[in-house]
């Protein structure tokens, strides 16, 4: 357990979710109309359930993010706040429109995410309050590629907190324009990278790292050679598990595919399981069945933030599967 009161900041896009489930038909345009299995508003963002995740595992987190001051930022501040998160530094901005994200689930575990940035883009350094930066032990960045603003000023930034010894996570989320670039620079002072497959397959591609997405187990050496730039990368794995890879360690969660009531924000989940052991000091192979329990909790639930780990739970899950942990090298 560390001495040190461990205070976790979230950097990251702020939206509600629209889900809409799907029977798994075509959806049509020429104004056909599609009937849908079910659908509901749920609180989204990668950052914003990473961060509602950590606080129900009892984390004290604070999020920064910025909201249009519409009828939909109200409605989302609403529901950040009612999870337990610091949302005192979310700022509206007049005149401006809330980002918002559709969520097509269909049958097996597969979606679709349409997004319109709004606010999403609009978050920069400057925004943060000097207390926040000071006062967090971690700093969490999510969806890089939708913070457009934040981007350039990611490696300055996570410089800046490395001296100072607070560690920092990257989340990047899928690059809309499959450009990938702009986190070159900041991945020296990167203490950790959530990436999950297809996202891992699109940075090794733009920094050169060779990888062949069609051949078994390719992505333990993408990792591998991503961490040799700075982080320690966690790959997600969706149902299959988890990856933990760094300079001078590998470790693999393998797990078999649960029926998902509803995938939405399991990655997100898994952040903040990670970061629960983390924040206690655990050791990687921990930290990574941290992360699987959490991720594989939240997949009972609607939405990211609709099955929730609590702290009881988490540690129930680790004890069946921490023995499970291998070690690669």
């Amino acid at each position: 357990m560390t001495s040190i009161p461990w205070t976790l900041l979230v950097l990251g896009e702020l939206n509600p979710d629209v889900l809409l489930d799907s029977d798994g038909g075509p959806v049509a345009f020429g104004q056909v109309e599609t009937e849908l299995r079910d659908a509901a508003v749920t609180l989204g963002s990668s950052g914003a359930i990473t961060a509602a995740a950590a606080a129900a595992l009892g984390l004290p987190v604070a999020m920064c993010a910025v909201l249009g001051d519409d009828e939909l930022g109200s409605f989302t501040l609403g529901l950040l706040e009612r999870t337990g998160v610091d949302a005192g530094a979310v700022i509206r901005r007049k005149n401006r429109a809330t980002g918002l994200t559709v969520v097509i689930n269909v049958p097996g575990g597969d979606r679709a995410l349409l997004t319109f940035p709004g606010t999403m883009a609009e978050l920069r350094v400057a925004d943060i309050p000097a207390e926040l930066l000071t006062d967090a032990r971690h700093v969490h960045v999510s969806s890089i590629f939708l913070q457009r603003a934040l981007l350039p000023e990611l490696a300055t930034l996570f410089a800046e907190l490395r001296a100072r010894g607070v560690t920092t996570s990257l989340d990047t989320g899928w690059d809309p324009r499959q450009d990938w670039g702009g986190i070159a620079d900041a991945l020296e002072n990167t203490s950790y990278i959530f990436p999950n497959e297809a996202e891992l397959g699109g940075i090794a591609q733009r920094l050169g790292i060779a990888h062949h997405q069609d051949t078994p187990h390719w992505y333990v050496g993408a990792a591998r050679a991503l961490s040799a730039l700075g982080p320690t990368v966690v790959l997600k794995r969706g149902g299959h598990g988890g990856l933990v890879c760094s300079k001078d360690t590998g470790l693999q969660l393998d797990t078999e595919p649960a029926t998902p009531f509803d995938t939405t924000g399991a990655g997100d989940n898994f952040n903040a399981g990670f970061l629960h052991g983390v924040s206690r000091g655990a050791p990687l192979a921990e930290c990574l069945a941290s992360a699987v329990a959490a991720g594989t909790v939240s997949i009972q639930g609607r939405g990211g933030t609709g099955s929730l780990a609590t702290p009881a739970e988490l540690q129930e899950r680790i004890a069946g599967s921490f023995p499970h942990v291998r070690v690669l090298w």
